[in-house]
């Protein structure tokens, strides 16, 4: 992933149990709607050849990542996927720490001031705040006081009616996942309302 290029249109759309036949027209959804990242859990079953298919999909349109990743055997099997971004629901050490000293872009887990704090020391690039919809957007606003310079990824309850309250809270980056990848559009094969609604997501952060 180039981080860059995230920062340009920082919405990150997170695929969990996704069935592997549908990672092709997911992958060509997003780009189509403009999204510039996706992660695929390492929970969901066959995750690395999910990520194999959306990385040989994506042509490089979209950087395809890997979620859920807690241990550094998890974060091998990614990288040897082809995950180009690594996730975590929490600060681990140890894979926070490689990827930064391999130039991969890693987005550890954090909530305290603390797990903030010691995962930008540990080289994290950029930080998601999970789950943000528990303590909402006057958490991000608070946190950014001492942490003027830290950039913060809100992840967990965002949605198209608050996502501006959170860029406005000092939120970098927002994360989504079933709020948009449905599980009745997915069943149903509703790839415009996806498209739709992933367009609308973005949107909401400039009214």
């Amino acid at each position: 992933m180039h981080i860059s290029d995230f920062r340009k249109r920082p919405f990150l759309g997170i695929l969990r149990n996704i069935e592997k036949e549908l990672i092709e027209p997911i992958v060509d959804t997003s780009i189509s709607a403009g999204l510039r990242a996706i992660e695929i859990t390492m929970n969901t079953p066959d995750a690395p050849a999910i990520i194999k298919r959306a990385c040989s999909r994506s042509c490089d349109k979209i950087a395809i990542g890997a979620g859920t990743v807690l241990d550094m055997d998890m974060l091998k099997l990614a990288l040897d996927s082809g995950a180009t971004f690594i996730v975590s629901p929490c600060l681990i050490k140890d894979v926070c720490a490689y990827c930064a000293e391999n130039s991969i872009t890693n987005f550890p887990g954090a909530l305290t001031p603390s797990e903030v704090y010691q995962a930008h020391k540990l080289g994290a690039t950029m930080i998601k705040v999970f789950p943000a919809g528990l303590f909402g957007t006057r958490y991000f606003r608070d946190l950014k006081g001492p942490f003027s310079d830290i950039e913060l990824l809100a992840c967990g309850g965002v949605n198209e009616d608050n996502v501006k309250s959170y860029f406005d809270a000092g939120a970098s980056a927002i994360a989504f996942g079933e709020s948009i990848f449905k599980k009745n559009l997915l069943m149903a094969r509703d790839f415009k309302q996806i498209e739709s609604d992933i367009k609308a997501l973005i949107a909401a952060k400039e009214i």
